[in-house]
């Protein structure tokens, strides 16, 4: 279990369960929380009052885009208005004083080396966050069976080498001082 005290001494804990999940818990009562796009609906509209519609992928960046010199968006502000938001998915919780988390974000900085954040479900003492793992084995992070196909061996070629990526192991976090493992 590792301890975090954000800037107004909230006491936040994470605790890595048995399936590589971990337990976000601590006070909520004052957050934020971010929810992801969704581009069905405006999509849709979209290609139905064009005549060669860009692929969602580029409609998804070209929609945001905003020309600050004439002050408007590239394919208008109606469309950035009908973007929607997928109210029952959470990418995004930041209790009032942090710590900020959100989904892709990787989780070293509080004491889980290679687990990045790939899902948030509430809990009713704050979150679970869901980590990305390996298709194969289901491991979290870096981890593998021994047996799993992926895992793979560092091989340093000299000392000189090893040392960088010793050093860039030990870089501390920008959340290291508020840390107590």
């Amino acid at each position: 279990m590792t301890t975090y005290r954000n800037r107004y001494n909230d006491i936040f804990t994470f605790t890595k369960d048995n399936n590589g999940d971990i337990l976000w818990e601590g006070n909520f009562e004052y957050c934020r929380f971010g929810m992801p796009n969704d581009y069905t609906r405006v999509y849709e509209i979209y290609c139905s009052e064009v005549q060669t519609p860009m692929s969602l992928e580029a409609f998804k960046e070209a929609v945001h885009e905003y020309d600050s010199d004439i002050k408007e968006y590239k394919l208008g502000y109606r469309y950035v208005s009908m973007v929607d938001s997928l109210t029952d998915e959470i990418d995004m919780v930041d209790p009032s004083g942090g710590p900020y988390i959100t989904r892709g974000m990787s989780l070293s900085g509080f004491g889980f080396k290679d687990y990045i954040v790939k899902d948030f479900k509430k809990i009713d003492t704050g979150f679970k966050i869901i980590t990305e793992k390996c298709s194969i084995c289901n491991k979290p992070g870096t981890i593998h069976k021994m047996s799993c196909p992926t895992k793979k061996a560092t091989v340093f070629i000299d000392d000189e080498v090893k040392a960088y990526y010793d050093q860039m192991d030990k870089e501390v976090h920008q959340n290291r001082g508020n840390l107590n493992m």
